[in-house]
Order: structure tokens, then C-alpha cells, then sequence
């Protein structure tokens, strides 16, 4: 068995510690257990597991793993505090605000010979897993992915970043990209910013990413990706599936930790988290010069 600890008990954290509980019979997930978890906020027992400080968790033998569930500028201490004392680490993306650093922690992972595992649900979703089955096979044309929803709070990162999850969508689906324009437009009283960023495939295909946020806008979705031979305009339904995104994501990590993923497996993954945080600084700098 492998003890985990969660760090940071917002909305995701609680998930974590609720299928760390109630892992999915017969899977890989059955391999950790609960042993505490850890918050800025001194609180109560959740779901029975008691809270511990951060230096406890890392230094005890019976804790072999970390999950961290907190603001997206404390990732990288965060992870860093535990690798170096050979924990395990499953993160939200993004695993940290610069490509470098995300170097530094996944050399720093495999020196220690632990896995780093930076977690991407909207990979695994009903509605993505459509969608990708739609586009295999045919050529692009061009294309545009927008994101709309509410302000994010501080500690998120530049919006290159804090949407990571659409980035790895058009990577996922469409191969290696390169940046080569992108603006932000923010208005700080009214709460609201618009970022588009101008993508090419090694095609040449020109693909726009925009993430647009503001109070009332609604978190939705929607494209337009035009094919030699047909357009897609409209997200497919997104079916909830009998194993939640979350416990989903929970059994592909375990299963790396047990050594059931491939070396190979794992190195494509390396290549394309490496590539969407470095595509991620790359718009920052275009929009920063």
C-alpha cells in the first residue's frame, strides 16, 4: 500500500480525498490510502482524515505520495518539496508557471526514480474523446478554439497557463504547434480579459486560441474547425461515463506508480506536457514584447 497525503482542500482537493477513500474495485487505485492532508487553514478531520503539516507528511516513511491541489503559483514548491523527499507527485495542471522549472521537476523526478504526474482530465472527457474520434483522419484547413468563463482568483498565472487544458486539446489533436502572434486584452475594473493566440501545426495550419473571462460569462466551449472535406462547429455531448474524470485520472497515475505504463508511454506524455507549457511561456513573451 501507498500512503497519500492532499495538499490543499478547495473543490478539487476534496475529490481527491473522496476517491482516495472510495477508490474503483479492482483497480490500481486500490494501491494508496488516505493518510492526511495539509492546508494553509487549520480545520477539522474531512471525510475522517486528520490534517498534518507539510514537513510531517514529507518526512514520514508511511507517506509515499503527494497530491497537490492548490493555486497554480505554489505548484512548483510544492512538487519540488516532495520529490526531493522521494515522494511521489500527482499535480493539476499546469505543473508550473515556467518551462524550465518543468524541466528541472520531471529530471528531478526521475533522478529520485519517482513519477511526476500532471493531471489532465479534459483528455479523458466523453466529449473530447468524441471530438478527437471526428477529426482523426482528416486534413485541417484552420481553426478556432474559444474559452469563456468567470474571473479566475490570483494565483492562477497568466492565462496561457490557467488554460492549459484547451493548449493540450489542440496539441492532442493536431501535433506539435508553434506561437507566432498573441495579444491580451484585460479592463481590471470590470473583472475582464481577452487573450488570443495565433498557432500554426507543422502543416502550416493556422489554428486561433482565444480565453476570454468576465463576471457572467458562462464556461462553455465552442469551435470551428474547418477540414478539407467538412466543417465541425459544434462541441459533441459530453456523456458522464460510469468512472468520474477525477477517480479516471486516479487509476492512470496509480498505474504508473505500480510500473504498468510503458517507458515509452511515459515519454511521449514528458514530450507533450513539456511542449504545451513551452507553447504556454511563448505566448506570455509574445504578449509581454
Amino acid at each position: 500500500m501507498f500512503g497519500a497525503v492532499v495538499v490543499g482542500v478547495g473543490a478539487a482537493g476534496q475529490v481527491r480525498i473522496r476517491d482516495l477513500l472510495t477508490p474503483l474495485p479492482g483497480s490500481p487505485a486500490q494501491k494508496l490510502r488516505a493518510c492526511g492532508f495539509i492546508s494553509r487553514r487549520s480545520l477539522e478531520p474531512q471525510r475522517g482524515v486528520r490534517q498534518m503539516p507539510v514537513e510531517e507528511a514529507a518526512s514520514r516513511d508511511d507517506v509515499h505520495v503527494a497530491f497537490i491541489c492548490t493555486e497554480n503559483v505554489s505548484h512548483e514548491e510544492n512538487i519540488r518539496t516532495f520529490l526531493q523527499a522521494g515522494k511521489h507527485v500527482c499535480v493539476e495542471y499546469p505543473m508550473c508557471l515556467s518551462y524550465r522549472a518543468a524541466v528541472e521537476l520531471l529530471d528531478l523526478a526521475q533522478e529520485k526514480g519517482v513519477i511526476l504526474h500532471e493531471e489532465h482530465i479534459e483528455l479523458l472527457s466523453g466529449g473530447y474523446i468524441e471530438l478527437k474520434r471526428q477529426v482523426e483522419g482528416k486534413t485541417l484547413c484552420e481553426g478556432t478554439l474559444h474559452f469563456t468563463g468567470k474571473p479566475l482568483k490570483p494565483g492562477f498565472g497568466f492565462p496561457a497557463f490557467a488554460g492549459l487544458a484547451r493548449l493540450t486539446w489542440l496539441v492532442d489533436l493536431f501535433g506539435e504547434l508553434s506561437a507566432t502572434a498573441a495579444t491580451l486584452e484585460e479592463n481590471s475594473s470590470k473583472d475582464y480579459s481577452k487573450m488570443t493566440a495565433q498557432l500554426r501545426t507543422s502543416g502550416s495550419r493556422s489554428l486561433t486560441w482565444i480565453e476570454e473571462r468576465g463576471p457572467g460569462l458562462p464556461r462553455a466551449k465552442s469551435i470551428n474547425l474547418r477540414f478539407d472535406s467538412c466543417t465541425l462547429t459544434e462541441m459533441p455531448p459530453a456523456p458522464s461515463g460510469p468512472v468520474g474524470l477525477f477517480m479516471q485520472d486516479l487509476v492512470l497515475f496509480s498505474s504508473k506508480i505500480l510500473g504498468q505504463v510503458s517507458l515509452e508511454e511515459l515519454q511521449r506524455e514528458r514530450t507533450r506536457v513539456l511542449h504545451c507549457l513551452k507553447l504556454a511561456e511563448t505566448i506570455q513573451q509574445l504578449v509581454q514584447c
